[in-house]
């Protein structure tokens, strides 16, 4: 507890440290802690039973798919359908690591391999669709003149967005390319030290651990360049005419989530 009670002192002093530089995130901070709680609190009560069951894994993996929509759906809030959209590329993503990964016999197809596994790969899927889409969306509200002004040339919608899908896709990636390139001398992600308390040889953990960043990898781009497709799809007005939302306006409450609005 006494782990749980210092972890739980860090999240007030970041919402402090929120509210003293204004950034206006402090309900989202707690939220998304205690969240964390009571989402392990249940899985630790669940998994057991889970990894006895086959048809409770699958359900599990697709609860897991559909949170990771909604979640990345909100985050592109303003985009029409944000959430159907979020869940194409999501989907997209994680099948090109996982299918490869189950097929091959890499990792088994028993609940206690396939569930993590998706949930990472999921995981990451979700973070490069989130950022990637609502990064477009930003830069498409942005540079809305440039864009038309590209468009009045009799460039295509696709065309004219180019730079900005370019932009925003490797921003969704930085992520995970830096976290690749300094495993082992700056981070030792989770599936690596969980390996390891759990009784695993030290180069086991890093064989499946280098396993899962390089699937990572394939998941995030094909995941950031699906939702970016979707999105230039989504924000394009017949006649090869872009209707972007605009930037979120500012909150009536700190820490409340920003609503896109659509440009007249």
């Amino acid at each position: 507890m006494t782990q749980v009670a210092v972890a739980g002192g860090l999240v007030v002093v970041a919402a402090v440290l929120s509210r003293i530089g204004r950034l206006g995130v402090e309900r989202e901070l707690v939220v998304a802690a205690v969240r964390a709680a009571v989402q392990l609190a249940a899985v630790g009560a669940l998994i057991a039973l889970v990894f006895e069951y086959a048809g409770l894994a699958a359900v599990f993996v697709a609860l897991m798919l559909a949170t990771a929509t909604f979640t990345a759906g909100r985050r592109l809030a303003g985009v029409p359908d944000a959430t159907l959209r979020s869940g194409l590329a999501i989907a997209a993503g994680t099948a090109t690591g996982l299918g490869p990964l189950l097929v091959t016999g890499a990792f088994d197809t028993t609940p206690r391999e396939l569930v993590p596994v998706a949930g990472i790969l999921t995981g990451g899927a979700m973070v490069a669709a989130s950022v990637t889409g609502r990064r477009l969306a930003e830069q498409a509200a942005d540079e809305l003149a440039v864009i038309e002004t590209r468009l009045t040339l009799g460039v295509r919608v696709r065309e004219a967005l180019a730079p900005a899908v370019r932009r925003a896709a490797v921003t969704g990636l930085i992520p995970v390319i830096d976290q690749t390139k300094n495993v082992g001398l700056v981070t030792l992600p989770g599936t690596f030290v969980g390996l390891v308390l759990g009784g695993a040889s030290p180069a086991e953990a890093a064989r499946v651990q280098l396993v899962v960043l390089l699937s990572l990898l394939a998941v995030q781009v094909v995941a950031a360049l699906a939702v970016a497709r979707l999105v230039v799809a989504g924000l394009t007005a017949p006649g090869e005419r872009v209707v972007p939302p605009t930037r979120p306006g500012p909150s009536r409450t700190a820490g409340s989530r920003p609503r896109w609005r659509r440009r007249p």
